[in-house]
C-alpha cells in the first residue's frame, strides 16, 4: 500500500532572517497601545485584571533583558526557567530572546533529579525559579550542576534586582542582541515529557515558530484575528503547546491572562471572560462532569443527563449535514435555557472557541460543548513539531478528528500507518544525541510513534501509540486509547490502563478521581469522605466502573474488549512518577510498578461478572 499524503503550502512566504523577537517588534509597531496582556489586579481585591499594552510589554522586556545581559548572560547561553504559568514566564521568555539567550524550561513540578538532568543535559549557566520551594529543588543539586553560575529566585525580587542592574546597559546593545539569531538558529530546548525514558533535549528554531505563528494565525483567523480576541491561559507554559500559543498571541495581538491554580479557574474565567480556551481533554471532563454531579445533587440529574442527550443529537445532525426534528429543535431551545446558558456564563460568557490537544477528546464531549455554542477545534502535535501539525479549523471542522494539516505542513502515513511530519514546525534535532535524532527521522519527514488515518478530505484521526498497540495471546491487535478515553470520560475515574499484551484476554487497571469521587459517593447515598481504599472495594463504585467499561466495550469487538479490571487504592499523579506534566500516562511506568495488579488480573480464571455486554 502506498503511503498516504496531505500536504498544505504555506500561505506566508519565508523570511530566513526573522526571529521570535521580530514578532513583538512588528506587533508594537502595528497596535502599540493594543492590550497584549491583563495582570490580576490587586487594587480591585483580586478580581479585576489590569490591562499591559504591547508598547509597555516591550520595555518591560527591554528593561529585563538589559538585566540578563548585565549579569553576563552572553548571546547564545543556555538560561532555564521553572515557574507557574503567569505573566512573568512570557515576560522572561522574550526578555531572553531579546538579551540573544536561549530558554531551557524546566516543568514547576519536576523533582531534584530531573532538574539535575536537564540542567547538566542541555549545558544552562543560569536558572530562574519562580519560589523558595523551587529554588530549594534546585539547591538540593547544585553540587552537581557546576555549570551554573546564577540562580534568581523571582519571589525574592531578583528580577526587580536584575531590572536595576541593568539600567546602565545602553538600547542599542540590546539592539544588537535581539537582532543577532535568523531564522535556523535555535530558539528554545525544550525537554520531552519523559513518558517513555528519560527526557530528551529537542531543538526548536526560531523559524519553527515564527513561520509556524505566520501560517497559523491565518489558518486559525476567526479564533486570534477576530477584534477584542482573549484567552486566559492556565495549562503549563513550560509545554510547547501553551508556549506556542503564547508566542502566537503576541504576533496576533491576542490579550493573553494567566491563571496558574487550576482550583480558582471558573472565578478566573468569569472575571476575563475570554473568547477562546486553551485546553486538555481532562479539563472539559472535569467540567462536564462537574456540571452532571451538581446537578445530581441538587435533584436535577436527569433533567441535566436529557440536556447533553439533545445537545450531542442536535451537534452530530447538524454535522451529518442532517434536518433536525422539530422536537429535538424544542427541546433545545428549552435546555438551552436551562442548561447550556448557564454553563456558558460559567465560562465567562464570551467562549466561541476552545483549542484542544495532547490527548484524543472524543466525540461525545466534542458534540456537548459545540451545542453549548464552543466549537472545540482538536488538533495534534508533539514537542517535535512545535505543537501543531493538524488542526481543525473555524470553517473546517470535524468533530473526532484532529483536523486538516496546517499551511506549511505535510503529513502522510507509512506502510503501518504510522504518522510521519514534515515541513515549517519540524524541529531541528535532539539535542546532543545524535543516533536518536538519526532514529526519528525518515529523510526529511518525522516519525511521530503514532498510528492514523486520513479521511478523503484529509481530516486526520489518532488511532493509538506504535510501541503501545497490544498483541493478545491469539494474535489480535488492540489499541488501548479506543478504550481507554470512553472509560476515562466517567466522573470517578481517575486514569485507567488497558493491559493484555501476549495474554489470553483484554483487561484494565483503573484509579479513582479523589476530587470527583466525594460528590458522587455523596448523590449516591455513600459517605462522602470514604476512603480510596473502601471506595475501592465498594460493591456501589465497581458497579460504576463496569457501566464504563460496558460503554467503551460496545465500540470494540467482543475479542477487543475488557474482560476484567481491577480498581487500584492509590492515585496516579506527576508527584507519583505514573503521569507526565500533561497528565500523560507512563505506560511503561505503571506496569512495572503495577506488575503483580497485572498479574493478579491474570492468576484467577476470568468469570462472567465482568465480561462486556457490548461485545
Amino acid at each position: 500500500m502506498s503511503a498516504v499524503q496531505f500536504e498544505v503550502p504555506a500561505v506566508i512566504p519565508a523570511d530566513p532572517q526573522a526571529n521570535i523577537a521580530d514578532l513583538l517588534v512588528e506587533r508594537v509597531k502595528a497596535t502599540p497601545s493594543l492590550p497584549l496582556f491583563a495582570v490580576p489586579d490587586t487594587a480591585a481585591g483580586g478580581t479585576g485584571w489590569r490591562d499591559i499594552t504591547a508598547a509597555e510589554f516591550q520595555r518591560e522586556v527591554i528593561a529585563l533583558a538589559k538585566g540578563f545581559a548585565a549579569a553576563g548572560i552572553a548571546p547564545g547561553d543556555k538560561v532555564a526557567f521553572i515557574a507557574r504559568t503567569t505573566y512573568e514566564w512570557t515576560l522572561v521568555d522574550f526578555a531572553l530572546f531579546f538579551a540573544g539567550a536561549v530558554m531551557v524550561p524546566v516543568y514547576e513540578t519536576s523533582s531534584a533529579s530531573q532538574i539535575s538532568w536537564i540542567l547538566s543535559d542541555s549545558g544552562a549557566i543560569a536558572i530562574i525559579a519562580e519560589s523558595a520551594e523551587h529554588a530549594a529543588r534546585i539547591a538540593e543539586i547544585r553540587s552537581e550542576v557546576p555549570l551554573i553560575r546564577e540562580v534568581w529566585t523571582m519571589a525574592s525580587g531578583d528580577l526587580d534586582t536584575l531590572r536595576a542592574a541593568g539600567a546602565e546597559i545602553g538600547d542599542d546593545e540590546i539592539e544588537r542582541r535581539r537582532s543577532l539569531a535568523v531564522a535556523a538558529d535555535i530558539a528554545t530546548l525544550i525537554y520531552t515529557s519523559g513518558s517513555t525514558g528519560r527526557p530528551k533535549g529537542c531543538v526548536l528554531t526560531h523559524r519553527n515558530f515564527v513561520e509556524l505563528s505566520r501560517n497559523s494565525a491565518k489558518a486559525l483567523e476567526e479564533v486570534v484575528q477576530t477584534p477584542g480576541a482573549s484567552t486566559l491561559l492556565f495549562i503549563t507554559t513550560a509545554h510547547v503547546f501553551a508556549r506556542f500559543i503564547s508566542i502566537l498571541n503576541v504576533h496576533a495581538g491576542v490579550k493573553t491572562g494567566h491563571q496558574p491554580d487550576t482550583k480558582q479557574l471558573l472565578p478566573a474565567l468569569g472575571s476575563f471572560k475570554p473568547t477562546f480556551l486553551l485546553a486538555v481533554p481532562r479539563v472539559f471532563e472535569k467540567v462536564y462532569n462537574s456540571a452532571e454531579q451538581k446537578a445530581e445533587a441538587g435533584g436535577k440529574g436527569k433533567i441535566f443527563r436529557a440536556a447533553a442527550h439533545t445537545a450531542i443529537e442536535h451537534s452530530r445532525l447538524l454535522q451529518e449535514g442532517k434536518k433536525v426534528p422539530l422536537g429535538t429543535r424544542i427541546k433545545f431551545a428549552l435546555f438551552d435555557k436551562l442548561v447550556y446558558g448557564k454553563l456558558r456564563e460559567a465560562m465567562g460568557g464570551h467562549v466561541t472557541y476552545a483549542v484542544s490537544g495532547s490527548a484524543p477528546l472524543g466525540p461525545r464531549l466534542g458534540h456537548f460543548f459545540h451545542s453549548l455554542g464552543v466549537t472545540i477545534l482538536e488538533g495534534y502535535g508533539l514537542t517535535e513539531t512545535t505543537a501543531p501539525a493538524t488542526v481543525n479549523l473555524a470553517k473546517k471542522s470535524k468533530i473526532g478528528t484532529v483536523g486538516p494539516v496546517l499551511p506549511g505542513v505535510g503529513v502522510r502515513l507509512a506502510e503501518d500507518d504510522e504518522i510521519e511530519v514534515r515541513g515549517i514546525n519540524v524541529f531541528k534535532e535532539y539535542w546532543r544525541n545524535p543516533e536518536a535524532t538519526a532514529a526519528a527521522f525518515d529523510g526529511d519527514w518525522f516519525r511521530t510513534g503514532d498510528i492514523g488515518s486520513f479521511d478523503d478530505e484529509g481530516f486526520l484521526t489518532i488511532t493509538g501509540r506504535k510501541k503501545e498497540i497490544i498483541v493478545t495471546a491469539a494474535g489480535k491487535n488492540v489499541a488501548p486509547a479506543v478504550l481507554e478515553d470512553p472509560i476515562r470520560a466517567n466522573p470517578i475515574v481517575g486514569q485507567v490502563v488497558v493491559v493484555g499484551d501476549q495474554k489470553p484476554f483484554i483487561a484494565a487497571l483503573i484509579t479513582l478521581d479523589p476530587e470527583m469521587l466525594p460528590t458522587w459517593l455523596a448523590n449516591n447515598g455513600l459517605p462522602g469522605d470514604m476512603s480510596l481504599k473502601d471506595a475501592a472495594a465498594n460493591p456501589k463504585v465497581r458497579e460504576e466502573v463496569q457501566r464504563a467499561i460496558d460503554i467503551a466495550n460496545k465500540s470494540v469487538s467482543r475479542a477487543e474488549s475488557i474482560r476484567k479490571f481491577t480498581i487500584l487504592d492509590t492515585e496516579w499523579t506527576e508527584a507519583s512518577g505514573h503521569l507526565t506534566p500533561k497528565l500523560s500516562i507512563k505506560r511503561n511506568v505503571i506496569m512495572q510498578d503495577f506488575a503483580d495488579a497485572v498479574d493478579e488480573l491474570y492468576n484467577v480464571p476470568v468469570n462472567t461478572t465482568n465480561v462486556a455486554l457490548g461485545g
